[in-house]
């Protein structure tokens, strides 16, 4: 039988997955159908919705399974497949965030140019770079977690098999692991957010140099969702993994973990539609041509 806390548990989180597939997916395709949308802003914005699915996916489907399962269990390759995806896409998502920085400032910095230095070619080169770095950095983060070693029963104190919760569980093989993985994370993280924090001095000196009240308003306008979206995911990502992984650590970083993998994949899409004039105008006509052609 099921307690009343995980039935609860799975209700929620069930119902924050289907919010989050709704608004991402629903992004991607509004992004796809909206001549409106057709900028590199938005073309950076539908791949972080691509990112936050497959982000979210990799972990909900296996938490809803095992919180309505009596045995609660994922073998191990699962487990370290689910790891893989887990630290390709927070690099994948790291890197998008700072791709996007830099197209705004680009955009705001230079719009005169902005068409031409932001091509199709530009763009896709731009965001493959998350993609190929996040997947690599991944096999080599896994391949030191492959090489923990377990001793007894192993029960994993975590939601979902996360790099902290793995390392306080082993019994050896953890220095190297937890070094690998303390400074990959340090390094990547503060470089991406490093290039976030650059492009940013040069958009608020650009838009100080502004002559016109209304295009400040409108650029600090565009910069706000990506900020916000900024502060949170790299509030919770320097939470999770540039502390050592104590029994104390574990237990606050379970809860941050869940807010992370399942809240901030659903809050995106609402951050940047609720906050953009653009989306919420390409939403209302989009509605408008569905309702008609019924």
């Amino acid at each position: 039988m099921l307690n009343f806390t995980d039935q609860l548990f799975f209700v929620i989180f069930l119902l924050v997955y289907f919010i989050t597939l709704v608004g991402n997916i629903g992004m991607i395709i509004l992004i796809r159908v909206s001549p409106q949308l057709n900028s590199p802003m938005y073309f950076f914005l539908g791949h972080l919705s691509f990112a936050d699915v497959w982000f979210s996916s990799n972990v909900t489907p296996k938490m809803l399974e095992n919180l309505v399962s009596e045995t609660k269990t994922i073998s191990y390759p699962g487990c370290i497949v689910q790891c893989f995806f887990f630290i390709a896409f927070v690099h994948v998502e790291v890197f998008i965030l700072a791709v996007m920085a830099f197209d705004r400032y680009m955009a705001i910095g230079n719009p005169l140019l902005y068409g031409s230095r932001m091509s199709r070619t530009v763009c896709i080169r731009l965001i493959s770079f998350p993609y190929i770095y996040g997947f690599f950095i991944s096999l080599i983060s896994t391949l030191w977690t492959h090489g923990l070693y377990f001793c007894g029963n192993i029960e994993i104190n975590h939601f979902y098999c996360a790099d902290p919760a793995l390392i306080k569980m082993a019994c050896a093989g953890t220095l190297i692991k937890e070094y690998t993985m303390r400074t990959l994370a340090g390094l990547n993280f503060s470089y991406s957010l490093l290039v976030i924090i650059i492009s940013y001095i040069f958009i608020l000196i650009a838009i100080l140099r502004m002559r016109s009240a209304e295009g400040r308003k409108k650029a600090f306008s565009t910069c706000g969702s990506h900020l916000t979206a900024v502060t949170i995911f790299y509030g919770t990502l320097f939470f999770m993994y540039l502390r050592s992984p104590t029994e104390e650590s574990v237990e606050q970083g379970k809860m941050v973990a869940v807010f992370y993998t399942t809240v901030i994949p659903m809050l995106n899409p609402m951050i940047y539609s609720l906050r953009n004039k653009d989306v919420k105008e390409a939403m209302s006509k989009a509605m408008s041509r569905a309702f008609l052609n019924k």
